[in-house]
């Protein structure tokens, strides 16, 4: 029998097979030539497996309804209340056109500058979507990119504004498919009925309308070039922002040259703008912004936009309703308080009031001009220079720092240091020349040398005052520029001679009525869609930015402001409830021709806090002097503050400030009060703190036998004695015996009468002798008849 072959032993069955199939798919040669086809079979099984996912999503993936936010919403904007409407923003104000009457230049234009293969792409492309890809993944977010004309169509009508890739994959499918039922140019008319080009323009009708006041059928190949622009970002190319040329140049000649490429336009057509960009229209405003409510509007609309990162078609047109943290109430003071004090007549004089809610950030109130319309610059949220109602954060720098409300400063005027006058007292103060005085009452009387000399006692005073502001809430954009300056910020800081906006100066008031506790202020408190769905909620975030003792004694200091009478610079600011608070009169100019530029009153209750300010001309550093009288910021604007806090407190519970901690200073000296001068009837009191009368002198009692002599005291009395030539012991005295002869009578001083009568000595010790009471009698006896001396004459 033959020899039988040995089988070889069976390998696993599985494995076998599938080293079998990798050398076949590798096939001979070298391995160079095996990797080529391992490639090719991988790429197209990649191929087959992108093509299935690719069918499966179009068949699943279907056209939705139009986005009913694309329908006419109109975003509405109210009080804190909810119910109180405060205004509207635009609706989608749209005019849809055919494509007939959009220009071909307008179409070229919108080719050029969003999707240059647009009329060679099926709805997608390629390139745009892996160079966004990889863009994307080096960014490490989602930013978009790559889209074209039809893309961004599907994204306005039928999709969100949502950064995901899920969204980038619908919408490339529904992008084909639109493609696919729509023709070019149907999707061209769509998109630019569709698209927003700014400033609450919708689609290009009312684009051309709003920029160039011409119907889009009328626009010229620039003209078309400039809207194409700002399709890409509405906000950044809007041609009525500062700055606006140079950012829009850059792809407005872009636009043109993908116009020359196309060729829908000349190059010399396009050299005609290389430098420089087509005229806009004055832009157009509307009235639901006229007043002084325009400004609470503006400010919302920024606010959503750049804070809370809303697109603009959203807020313009996206049927939003925004609950704002205006209190309408308080509004209405606002606006009453401001027209009651400021004088008439004066165009060029600017006030502001922002009233915010302690602890929380929230602008109750806020007035930033008489009509946004006529003028759009908001006197609440620009700076101006705020004066000494900056002295306040020198008062927390203090107090953080070692010192005390009792610490000694020179309150002279002018200030020497070093031999130089360095400032004076102005203002508030009256400029009166104080001598030594203690920190409180420097911030009571706005002492400006004091303040100064504080800043030279303070190791680092005024950086840390501004450090103190900045905790305080004054925002770091102000701070930083004043502290990075050449040879470091100045002694005069703490009177506020940089520019500080009323809102933030309410807010850092604000900190201080609320023990410390510093909260960002806002005015956005909630944003639903048209849906009811809320999109945003403010949530507050406070922190103990400043020790509760260092802002109890700051809160005594600048109570005493107030409640001082007289004595305080802010007694007119005094209201219903406990009150602090800081007078600022500011100067502008050169140190030899210096004028007052603002007038201030900032001040605050426990449960709210207010700036008030006033200023004057286009830049807001006119000189008030003569043109509001008096200019004073304890005058007008402590005025303003008391008849708006009296209204906006009445009838809500005005709260407590905490007690003063009396802080005790580890630096500097403390201030004590010199022995006042007594006048001669008085005497200094034990503390040798005041004058007291001295103790009234009184009569000493005398004995019975005694008499007061004059002095207090007493003396005998003197023996008394009968009178002469009286005899005895009164007062039983007794007249001696009358003389009975002249030589007697005349011996005794009287005087001898011849007549013959009794008693005609007189003058003697009181007797008469009964001589005068005899003259009568003796007169009748030495009269005769008259016919008895006529008788006589005839003989």
């Amino acid at each position: 029998m033959a020899a039988q072959r040995k089988k070889a032993p069976r390998p696993d069955a599985d494995g076998g097979r599938l080293k079998a199939i990798t050398r076949k798919i590798g096939g001979r040669g070298p391995w160079w030539l095996k990797t080529i086809r391992w490639g090719a079979l991988l790429g197209v099984l990649g191929v087959l497996a992108a093509a299935g996912t690719f069918f499966i999503l179009y068949q699943s993936i279907s056209i939705p309804s139009e986005n009913a936010a694309f329908k006419t919403q109109t975003t509405k904007v109210y009080y804190s209340d909810g119910k109180h409407e405060l205004g509207t923003f635009a609706t989608q104000d749209r005019e849809s056109i055919s494509i007939d009457k959009i220009p071909a230049s307008m179409q070229a234009a919108a080719i050029a500058a969003e999707d240059r293969s647009f009329y060679t792409n099926r709805g997608i492309d390629i390139k745009g979507i892996i160079r966004a890809a990889r863009n994307n993944a080096t960014s490490g977010q989602i930013q978009g990119g790559g889209s074209t004309i039809t893309q961004q169509y599907v994204k306005i009508l039928y999709l969100t504004q949502e950064q995901s890739y899920k969204r980038k994959v619908k919408e490339a499918i529904l992008s084909i498919k639109i493609h696919n039922q729509l023709s070019k140019k149907q999707i061209l008319e769509g998109y630019l009925n569709t698209i927003y080009f700014g400033n609450g323009a919708y689609g290009i009708e009312v684009a051309s309308k709003t920029y160039f006041d011409k119907p889009a059928a009328e626009l010229n190949y620039a003209q078309s070039a400039m809207l194409a622009t700002i399709i890409n970002s509405p906000t950044y190319y809007d041609p009525y922002a500062e700055g606006a040329t140079d950012r829009i140049g850059p792809r407005f000649r872009y636009v043109l040259n993908g116009m020359v490429k196309d060729g829908a336009i000349t190059a010399d057509q396009a050299a005609k703008f290389s430098d420089r960009i087509p005229k806009v229209e004055p832009k157009r405003e509307i009235n639901r912004f006229s007043g002084s409510k325009g400004y609470l509007l503006d400010l919302v609309k920024k606010q959503m936009r750049y804070k809370l990162d809303f697109l603009d078609q959203d807020i313009d047109g996206g049927g939003l309703r925004i609950v704002t943290t205006f209190n309408y109430k308080k509004q209405k003071d606002a606006i009453a308080a401001i027209k009651a004090h400021r004088p008439s007549g004066h165009k060029e004089l600017h006030q502001a009031l922002v009233s915010i809610k302690p602890g929380t950030g929230a602008v109750q109130a806020m007035y930033g001009g008489r009509d946004y319309l006529k003028n759009q610059f908001n006197w609440a949220t620009e700076g101006t220079q705020p004066g000494s109602t900056f002295k306040a954060f020198a008062v927390v720098a203090a107090l953080e720092n070692g010192y005390s409300l009792k610490t000694k400063l020179n309150g002279a005027s002018p200030l020497m240091i070093d031999g130089k006058a360095v400032t004076e007292n102005q203002g508030d103060s009256g400029g009166e020349s104080f001598g030594n005085v203690p920190l409180e009452f420097a911030a009571q009387k706005s002492i400006n040398t004091a303040f100064v000399d504080l800043m030279d006692q303070m190791k680092d005073g005024p950086t840390k005052t501004l450090e103190a502001a900045e905790q305080a809430g004054i925002p770091t954009s102000i701070i930083k520029p004043i502290q990075d300056q050449a040879g470091g910020p100045p002694l005069v800081t703490p009177l506020g001679y940089f520019p500080v906006a009323p809102v933030d100066m309410a807010n850092a008031y604000a900190t201080l009525a609320a023990d410390g506790k510093r909260a960002d202020w806002y005015v956005v408190q909630s944003v639903k869609d048209f849906r009811g769905k809320t999109q945003y909620k403010h949530k507050v975030k406070s922190e103990q930015s400043i020790p509760k003792d260092v802002a109890a004694d700051t809160i005594a200091a600048m109570q005493k402001v107030v409640n001082s009478g007289a004595a305080g610079t802010g007694s007119n600011a005094k209201t219903i409830c406990p009150t602090a608070g800081k007078t600022g009169t500011a100067t502008f100019g050169p140190d030899n021709d210096q004028h007052v530029s603002s007038s201030w009153f900032a001040g605050y209750s426990p449960k709210l806090a207010t700036a008030v300010m006033y200023n004057r001309g286009k830049l807001g550093n006119g000189d008030l002097e003569g043109y509001m009288v008096p200019f004073f910021g304890g005058q007008i604007p402590a005025k303003t503050f008391q008849t708006y806090m009296n209204a906006a407190l009445e009838g809500s519970e005005c709260g407590t400030f905490p007690k003063p901690a009396n802080i005790k200073g580890t630096k500097g000296t403390t201030y004590k009060k010199p022995a006042p001068k007594c006048d001669s009837d008085q005497h200094l009191n034990g503390s040798k703190t005041k004058c007291i009368d001295d103790p009234k002198p009184t009569q000493k009692n005398c004995g019975p036998n005694q008499q007061p002599d004059g002095n207090l005291g007493c003396e005998p009395k003197p023996v008394e004695t009968c009178p002469p030539p009286q005899t005895g012991t009164p007062p039983n005295c007794v007249n001696p015996p009358p003389p009975t002869t002249q030589a007697e009578c005349e011996a005794q001083g009287g005087t001898w009468h011849d007549l013959p009568l009794p008693g005609n000595c007189t003058g003697v010790g009181g007797n008469n002798g009964g001589w005068v009471f005899m003259l009568p009698f003796a007169g009748i006896l030495g009269l005769r008849r008259p016919e008895d001396e006529d008788e006589s004459d005839e003989s």
